[in-house]
């Protein structure tokens, strides 16, 4: 139960915190940030369909992608369904410069298998992110249906960055994933750092 309440405590290991800024700012635009997560949901599960074409021969990865495909996108569906029980309309896709500067990190001309590494070690990171923001939003937005709805979320979110860890070390040595994955956490608080605080983002 600890886990799935205080996922950021525990298994997530985030090194810098989401300023509380973001929450205000975020429960006074419930409509951008419900669009800008659906856009999210679709590029995760775009993001797994890339997984399996450029790593087919990886079977135990096709298997667990295309399960992941599949759940993103019915919380695609799902956040579609809280925008329209409030009257909104998905709105117009927005850049996420987040997972744009979280990928820049992605080694290239590298050999296969660290690259592979490099991409499930970016998908966790962008799920534990993820996961830490719905963890905000279920505390702390007024609205009883959602608070319910990021709360399920939250803990979907906790699972995906564990399997894309788990993943990572069956193509590498863990020891090798644990030490990339502490630098890339090191990068990616730098990064939460330096953005600026969107009223119309969920990173």
């Amino acid at each position: 139960m600890e886990e799935a309440t205080n996922p950021g405590k525990t298994i997530l290991k985030l090194k810098l915190p989401t300023d509380p800024r973001w929450v205000n700012i975020a429960e006074k635009n419930i409509r951008e940030i419900l669009i800008d997560h659906a856009y999210c949901e679709q590029k995760a599960a775009t993001s797994a369909i890339s997984l399996i074409v450029k790593y087919p021969d990886k079977s135990k990865l096709v298997d667990e992608m295309t399960a992941l495909v599949a759940e993103e996108w019915g919380h695609f569906e799902r956040v579609l369904d809280e925008l329209k029980k409030r009257g909104y309309e998905l709105g117009r896709n927005r850049p996420d410069e987040y997972v744009v500067e979280l990928s820049k990190h992605i080694r290239k001309g590298d050999k296969r298998e660290r690259q592979l590494m490099d991409h499930l070690l970016v998908n966790a990171l962008i799920e534990a992110r993820s996961c830490e923001r719905f963890k905000l939003l279920w505390k702390n937005i007024p609205d009883e249906g959602l608070q319910k709805f990021y709360y399920e979320l939250m803990a979907s979110e906790a699972g995906h960055y564990v399997s894309f860890v788990k993943l990572a070390k069956e193509y590498m040595p863990a020891e090798v994933v644990d030490a990339r994955l502490q630098e890339l956490l090191k990068i990616e608080a730098d990064i939460i750092k330096n953005l600026e605080h969107r009223p119309d983002r969920m990173h």
